[in-house]
């Protein structure tokens, strides 16, 4: 009998027992196979079955008449706070880029490239300053339009 030292016991009882890797006995299971007939029995069932099924529902085939869109705003609150938010998002957006940039260049280590990370933090800190604001600043405009 060959013994390898550096086997693991475990390994060697499943092999005997004919279990699985994960510790379950495997099950061997006999094929099945359909004759050649019996497939295109089954087959030829399961065309009658979607056939029947767009049969007994006619309806469901066909679209329903699409809703009228409306584009227009119904007022100008409503133009001035879409405005706000997609100013407030692009800002936020712009200045987590600069704090991304920023964070991989001040950890680079290269004294250039520090004092790059360095403009970049300052960046990323003006365009969070103005997300804040932004509400504010299309506050101020709004009252001047309306």
């Amino acid at each position: 009998m060959n013994h390898n030292p550096f086997a693991r016991p475990e390994a060697a009882a499943r092999r005997r027992l004919g279990t699985a890797g994960r510790g379950r006995p495997s099950v061997r299971r006999p094929r099945r196979d359909l004759s050649r007939p019996a497939r295109a029995s089954l087959m030829l069932l399961g065309v009658a079955a979607v056939n029947i099924a767009f049969v007994a529902a006619p309806g469901a085939a066909y679209a329903a008449e699409p809703a009228p869109v409306v584009l227009a705003v119904e007022s100008i609150t409503q133009v001035i706070d879409n405005i706000r938010l997609w100013l407030l998002g692009i800002l936020a957006a712009w200045a987590t880029l600069c704090l991304t940039v920023g964070f991989l260049r001040y950890t680079s280590g290269e004294p250039g490239e520090v004092e790059k990370g360095k403009l970049a933090f300052r960046s990323a800190v003006i365009g969070y300053a103005g997300a804040l604001l932004a509400p504010l600043l299309v506050t101020i405009v709004g009252q001047w339009v309306a």
